[in-house]
């Protein structure tokens, strides 16, 4: 039966994939009006960290690359079976990612690349009985114990010299110094994965970029509806009616320099993106390096508010420690195949199979990904993208004496060509290249060392009509950095805040699979 709405206003904070998820979950399951959906995004497109753009004469750019999983990835899988495909009329977004990604499997033969630009062979885990030792007794220790405890904290020297440091902190992208909660939670969520992380055999590729691939789905079946998307206009504040109750009453924005205020009434929603990895993104060049910028008004609105009432989490632990949040990814577009065609020979992974390439010796701890071809709607034929990234951007390069972060997109590209060994085929290589570096102060910011409460809930306890759906919000046992963290936020808050009694999909649990327990314990002793 439908259900009556009356009135009521849903207002989303920020344009990512959460918010479009909880807008589609409105409309799908709770027949809520889409003109009573408000989406309302700074910046002047919809994706958030979901992003994709650029053109082949002036460069592509990507800050970062989603991997998915099939097997982790329950709730996103679960919408997007419902959201039908731009380019394949007929079947869903699901769909069509699935059959991409049988017909273009991910198979690694080239997982760690050494400082002789050997490939290495990574069978074996290197671990040896105390790193064995710690993650047993790490996996099986409660959060709280572990409290703001670091990874390097309860691993000793060993455990970050091994091939599975090595491969797992750059599929991940963990730091020593990142949480041991998180690593854990890693551990546990994607404990299927342990025996194939040499291959990446599980990691579940889009046919485009995700934006192409995902967001402009979402947006194109919000639009018929009558969503409202108000872009290029940011959230400043929220206000909340006196007493014990976290009860929203007025909503602050900035649009085009002028400052409103939202009244926010009774009945209406408000669902916050607080806080963005991929806020204060900086784009360089091939002859200027990025700069490094501060907090945005994401990060300030989730002060402002956490400031006026408790249980809204603590910000300070995720936003305070730029040094040790911040990486730099490059994004490289040629007009011909040359690089393409020697890294094929190289790894002997045919070009395009998205297989992470990792130089596990590198000061930057640099690595690469080769995307399927073409990577971006209406990209031409000859034209060819790939993507990488560095960890360690306050490292002095190994060829080029200087930052990651100082460097231009030509010097990075240099620094690449020498860590393959590809110095005689540099000028055919350098001829079309065209490599855009990006400095995120708060790419990962969501693995600082923190507490549950540092966190919100996705309802806050008191809220009346109040949710968060970022990745610095808590759900219990899931891992952030993932689309599924977002989309079961957001599923979590419209149903909760509407009162809907829908079942949400669980969390699977391998780690009490029998057969996936004896595959690990092998694994552990390669």
């Amino acid at each position: 039966m439908k259900k009556e709405h009356g009135n009521k206003q849903v207002y989303f904070v920020g344009g990512g994939i959460a918010s479009l998820a909880g807008a589609a979950y409105l409309v799908r399951d709770c027949d809520f009006p889409g003109e009573h959906i408000h989406i309302i995004e700074e910046m002047p497109i919809l994706g958030g960290s979901n992003d994709g753009a650029g053109n082949p004469d002036q460069g592509y750019i990507i800050r970062g690359g989603r991997m998915l999983n099939d097997e982790a990835y329950e709730n996103l899988w679960e919408l997007l079976a419902s959201i039908p495909s731009i380019d394949r009329p007929g079947i869903s977004v699901r769909q069509e990612i699935t059959e991409f990604d049988d017909a273009n499997p991910t198979h690694s033969n080239a997982r760690l690349v050494n400082r002789d630009g050997k490939v290495e062979d990574v069978l074996s885990m290197g671990f040896d009985m105390a790193d064995r030792l710690a993650m047993g007794k790490l996996i099986i220790t409660p959060e709280d114990t572990l409290g703001k405890l670091r990874i390097n904290d309860w691993f000793g020297p060993h455990f970050f010299k091994t091939n599975f440091w090595y491969m797992w902190a750059t599929t991940f992208a963990f730091q020593p110094w990142h949480s041991a909660v998180e690593f854990k939670r890693y551990m546990l969520r994607f404990f299927h994965e342990f025996p194939r992380i040499q291959t990446l055999e599980g990691v579940t590729r889009t046919p485009f970029n995700q934006y192409d691939s995902i967001i402009l789905p979402l947006h194109n079946y919000l639009e018929p509806f009558g969503v409202d998307f108000k872009l290029k206009c940011a959230v400043t504040d929220l206000d909340f009616k006196d007493g014990d109750s976290i009860t929203v009453s007025r909503m602050h924005v900035l649009r085009g320099g002028e400052e409103e205020v939202i009244d926010i009434l009774e009945g209406d929603l408000v669902i916050v993106t607080n806080g963005s990895m991929t806020e204060g993104a900086d784009i360089g060049s091939m002859t200027s390096a990025p700069k490094l910028n501060g907090k945005g008004s994401s990060w300030k609105l989730w002060e402002n508010i956490a400031a006026k009432k408790p249980l809204l989490g603590n910000p300070s632990s995720f936003n305070d420690h730029v040094h040790e949040s911040k990486w730099e990814s490059f994004t490289v577009t040629f007009q011909d195949s040359v690089f393409f065609d020697l890294m094929e020979k190289f790894t002997r992974n045919r070009a395009g199979t998205g297989a992470l390439v990792t130089f596990k010796d590198s000061s930057w701890f640099m690595s690469v990904v080769l995307a399927f071809q073409p990577h971006f709607r209406g990209q031409p034929e000859h034209v060819n993208v790939f993507w990488g990234y560095g960890l360690y951007p306050d490292n002095v390069g190994d060829y080029v004496k200087k930052r990651m972060c100082d460097c231009t997109g030509e010097e990075i590209m240099q620094e690449l060509i020498g860590h393959l060994h590809f110095q005689e085929h540099q000028e055919d290589i350098m001829a079309t290249a065209n490599c855009i570096p990006c400095m995120m102060p708060y790419i990962t910011a969501q693995f600082m060392p923190r507490l549950n409460s540092d966190r919100p809930k996705v309802v806050p306890e008191g809220s009346t009509n109040l949710a968060f759906i970022s990745q610095f919000c808590e759900i219990p046992d899931d891992v952030v950095f993932t689309e599924e963290y977002s989309v079961r936020a957001a599923r979590i808050a419209v149903y909760t805040l509407l009162g809907e009694n829908r079942p949400i999909e669980p969390i699977n649990k391998y780690q009490y699979d029998v057969r996936t327990l004896f595959s690990s314990f092998v694994t552990s002793f390669r």
